[in-house]
């Protein structure tokens, strides 16, 4: 009893620091994260004011509280996030992260540390804090900036590298060498688990939670969250992986659910909690004599990092094409260490490959870039200034893009990279499926049989065992040598404009087909020896079945398309619930176009206020399409409409224009699920001359009275959206509108050629 009493004690002491000081943070305008070290750093045992009993205890909940910081991650990141990021975001990352861990590699062996110190130091030293930055952009007013996605996309990226860098170093360590065919095969053995886990939970974890909907309350919900995040860790930790990597895994997974969102919030609760004391533990771990004695390293890495930071990342930003003013942003915007420099500095340590003062020096490091962050953030805009004085016109030219580079439609798309994205994709998820089935069959299949059938003689239960396996392997093999939807319709455009095109696409199947029957051979030669001649017929009669099933079988298998509708009913849900504003990001895909259904707060300094009186189109460039009061939806309001508090609004605009607009109007985005009436559309015509829009400015054509506006208009290649009052029609014009179905198609009718 004494030493739960201990715990009690413990962590009572933890957390009352941490209350007091993150509220002297809060007064001080400072991150959280300051005060939790700040807390851990009183109560830890090197002041000796406070005794922690059972540091063994708190180090055990600190490892709590990594596990639901990653689970917490994972709920907001999704793999189809990652997707969405961009080319911009990823190399810039990349870039990032290639040049900390080179230039900590080298800072480490010039202060004299080992090689596998030099290897962590990298490591820890690519990473920047998203939390800090995010609150820095927050209080700084800075997140409807232009460079605010890049930013943002860059640390999604830097967190899931941070994630396999826990792998790989641990995997480094372990063998207590870099040796690259050991990296090679953690790597690869981290995708295939990554994949297999991925698409199986994905299969299985929607489907089920649909299920239950009905049953699932807050209390349940978060039971089975929780329950399956550990689950998760369980099997990550008996594959070899970290538990950090289970946690990250679980939420990814959970964020493609329904529920995903809902997870998350119940979950931060307790993520707050176990994550402070894990902060709280971390600095617990600073030791003023130490920090004292290796005053000169703290000082060089602190440089390294603010100014290599700085480097890499406007670098990285302006080889993906961003611009000058974005990469110095970007790049000065990332100069800190985050919270996954902690986890890394904390792992080598536990595996005995860094020397404990190592780690108190990296909270240093932290520490004062966390200070620095928001004076890195206002410099980048004085020394941008700088640079596009002093800089010579051709060298800008050059580092800046034409405002219409970058901007190509779908429909421009090279076909060729569409068909191999998803023809590389589609084999290599089914090849890990496959594989997985292999070794499961392999490794525990005859045992289960030997077990279950002890009487059996050896030569029935291979037979069985190959049947099995050839069975469970059959859909999948199916479903890697025949062609996709995508795959087929990519190929048939390409074989319309080239007659040549048939060979490469024939080689592309036939490729398919071999790997499918080599999974079969393989499957084979585990339970039988076979001559050359077995192994012909056997590819022959593979290919011919493959390719009479390719024309005969159209469905196999309902599999696939379970697992596409579970990873794609999040959009599907937002779709049949916003109909319209998700119709208006469909149609006007290429372009920078947002169209979001925000709630007005009673809050906003423009509740109760006409639209006229509200500088909507002057000030954000944004259209209101749509209030929505109660019951009653007004459709394309007019200048005299009041907006009052809890209005539901549909805004049309660009990207940033739309977000600006939310956050000034306070408007909430979280919506409740509205049955939107299908009397309202989002239609384009080509202007032709003569019409009655051609030559016609735009505040004289009275739209609103006619029951639709004008959202954007395309014009020359290039597309300008909500635009200006004082905008002039001109005939070839490609205008968009939205408003009543009626009034929009008498106004196609009117003016020119419909959309084709």
């Amino acid at each position: 009893m004494s030493e739960e009493l201990n715990l009690v004690k413990d962590l009572a002491l933890i957390l009352i620091a941490a209350g007091i000081f993150t509220i002297i943070s809060k007064a001080l305008k400072q991150p959280l994260i300051l005060g939790y070290i700040v807390a851990g750093f009183i109560v830890g045992p090197h002041l000796g004011l406070f005794g922690i009993t059972s540091a063994e205890s708190v180090e055990q909940w600190s490892e709590i509280g990594i596990i639901f910081l990653l689970f917490a991650l994972g709920l907001e990141f999704s793999f189809k996030k990652l997707l969405k990021v961009g080319s911009s975001a990823l190399i810039t990352a990349g870039c990032v992260c290639v040049g900390m861990f080179v230039t900590g590699n080298v800072v480490g062996h010039a202060l004299g540390w080992s090689a596998m110190e030099g290897i962590f130091l990298g490591g820890l030293m690519s990473m920047s804090s998203t939390t800090i930055i995010i609150k820095a952009f927050t209080d700084l007013g800075l997140k409807n900036k232009t460079y605010a996605t890049l930013v943002f996309g860059t640390l999604v990226v830097e967190d899931l590298i941070a994630v396999v860098l826990m792998v790989l170093l641990t995997t480094i360590a372990t063998a207590n060498q870099f040796a690259g065919g050991e990296m090679l095969m953690g790597l690869a053995k981290l995708l295939f688990f990554l994949i297999l886990w991925f698409l199986v939970g994905i299969y299985v974890i929607p489907s089920f939670l649909k299920w239950a909907r009905k049953y699932l309350n807050d209390e349940i919900l978060l039971l089975v969250a929780i329950g399956l995040c550990f689950g998760m860790v369980s099997l990550a930790v008996y594959a070899g992986f970290s538990a950090a990597l289970g946690a990250f895994v679980m939420g990814s997974i959970l964020s493609e659910t329904l529920e995903g969102e809902h997870i998350s919030k119940l979950v931060v609760n307790i993520k707050d909690l176990f994550g402070a004391i894990f902060f709280v533990s971390v600095g617990m771990m600073v030791d003023p004599a130490v920090i004292a004695a290796h005053w000169l390293p703290i000082l060089i890495l602190t440089l390294v990092t603010i100014i290599g930071m700085t480097i890499f990342g406007s670098l990285g930003a302006l080889v993906s094409g961003r611009g000058l003013n974005t990469a110095v942003h970007t790049g000065f915007s990332l100069a800190q260490l985050g919270e996954f420099s902690f986890i890394i500095a904390g792992l080598g340590v536990s595996l005995g490959v860094m020397r404990g003062f190592i780690y108190p020096v990296i909270i240093a490091v932290s520490v004062i870039t966390t200070f620095t962050t928001p004076y890195m953030i206002k410099a980048a805009t004085p020394v941008c200034n700088f640079l596009y004085k002093k800089l010579p016109v051709g060298i800008l030219a050059k580092l800046d893009p034409s405002p219409d580079s970058g901007h190509a439609s779908a429909e421009e798309q090279n076909e060729w990279k569409e068909l191999l994205k998803n023809y590389f994709l589609r084999v290599l998820l089914y090849s890990v499926i496959l594989l997985a089935i292999f070794l499961g069959s392999k490794l525990y299949l005859d045992k289960l049989l030997v077990k279950l059938l002890p009487d059996l003689s050896e030569a029935w239960r291979s037979a069985i065992s190959l049947a099995t396996t050839l069975v469970v392997m059959a859909p999948f093999l199916y479903g890697l040598a025949v062609n996709g939807h995508n795959i087929k319709h990519t190929a048939v455009q390409l074989l319309k404009k080239k007659d040549s095109n048939k060979w490469p696409i024939l080689a592309l199947v036939f490729l398919r087909i071999f790997i499918a029957i080599a999974f079969v051979i393989a499957t084979l030669l585990l339970h039988y020896k076979l001559s050359y001649w077995s192994l012909l017929l056997i590819v022959l009669a593979g290919v011919a079945f493959f390719i009479l099933a390719r024309r005969s079988v159209h469905q196999f298998t309902g599999l696939e398309e379970r697992f596409i509708t579970n990873l794609n009913q999040k959009e599907e849900y937002e779709r049949m619930r916003t109909p319209i504003a998700s119709g208006v990001r469909s149609k006007m895909k290429g372009h920078d176009v947002a169209a979001e259904n925000v709630i007005i707060s009673p809050d906003s300094p423009y509740a109760g206020k006409k639209l006229k009186d509200i500088p909507i189109r002057q000030q954000y460039g944004v259209n209101i399409a749509k209030v929505v009061r109660g019951s009653r939806r007004i459709l394309v309001p007019s200048p005299e409409e009041y907006i009052y508090p809890y209005d539901e609004v549909l805004a049309i605009g660009t990207t940033n224009e739309v977000r600006h607009f939310v956050e000034d109007m306070n408007a909430v985005q979280e919506r409740p699920v509205s049955h939107e009436p299908d009397d309202f559309v989002l239609d384009a015509f080509e202007l032709q001359k003569g019409c009655y829009l051609d030559g016609k400015v735009l505040r004289d054509t009275n739209m609103r009275q006619h029951g639709c506006m004008v959202v954007g208009v395309e014009r020359d290649g290039m597309s300008l959206m909500s635009p200006k009052p004082d905008f002039q029609f001109q005939a070839g014009d490609f205008v968009w509108l939205a408003g009543e179905r009626i009034e929009c198609e008498k106004m196609v009718l009117v003016n020119g050629n419909t959309e084709s």
